[in-house]
């Protein structure tokens, strides 16, 4: 192979670790008189299902970058990592760098997780079983696991999300979201946790997130 195409080469694989591995800075939330600061939601009751709530007075729309955020609902949960997925690239990644595919109640279970092939890409979650068939009925997969696109409120939200694990369990709160860009670009919350297939991620703009 020609050394200038040996170098071209590097210089990709260089820019895409670079774009990979550098720090993810959060855009100031603002409304007009000032930043925004992200209110908590009510904290979930049961462990075992995430709580969504309505949407508080302090949680009314505002800026994010060249784009205006609307809070959906009130949201918390605790939940397992079965994948999580970093996003350099596309207009998503302006506001979300990762994705992490969550799992509560039944999918939280190790046992059930190694009887799934999981993996992420484009945004999407997927998983696979093999052929003794899945580990629990379809219906109770779908309604307890989602790919959430996690839109960190600050910088301290996103150190935290840089430093979650698979397999780790993670306790979060924030708002189901719609995003508008200026350009008539959008990018908008499931707000079921029964659906799957096209829309049916969440968007939750996080106000906090713990490892445990």
């Amino acid at each position: 192979m020609p050394r200038r195409l040996w170098l071209g080469l590097l210089a990709i694989f260089a820019l895409l670790w670079w774009f990979g591995h550098k720090g993810f800075e959060p855009a100031v939330a603002t409304r007009s008189g000032g930043s925004v600061v992200c209110a908590t939601p009510p904290g979930f009751e049961d462990p075992d299902q995430p709580l969504q709530s309505s949407v508080s007075s302090q949680m009314s729309p505002f800026r994010l970058g060249s784009a205006t955020v609307t809070p959906l609902a009130g949201f918390s949960l605790q939940a397992t990592v079965l994948s999580r997925e970093n996003y350099s690239f596309g207009r998503e990644s302006d506001f979300s760098p990762t994705d992490l595919a969550l799992g509560w109640g039944p999918m939280k279970d190790p046992d059930i997780a190694r009887k799934l092939d999981v993996s992420q890409s484009g945004r999407w979650y997927r998983y696979r079983w093999n052929s003794d068939g899945p580990p629990i009925p379809l219906p109770d997969i779908i309604s307890h696991s989602a790919n959430m696109h996690m839109v960190p409120a600050d910088a301290t939200v996103a150190d935290s999300l840089a430093q979650v694990r698979n397999g780790e369990t993670v306790r979060l709160a924030g708002w189901l979201v719609r995003i508008d860009g200026d350009d008539g670009w959008h990018w908008q919350s499931s707000l079921s946790r029964d659906d799957s297939g096209d829309g049916a991620c969440e968007l939750v703009y996080v106000c906090s997130i713990e490892r445990r």
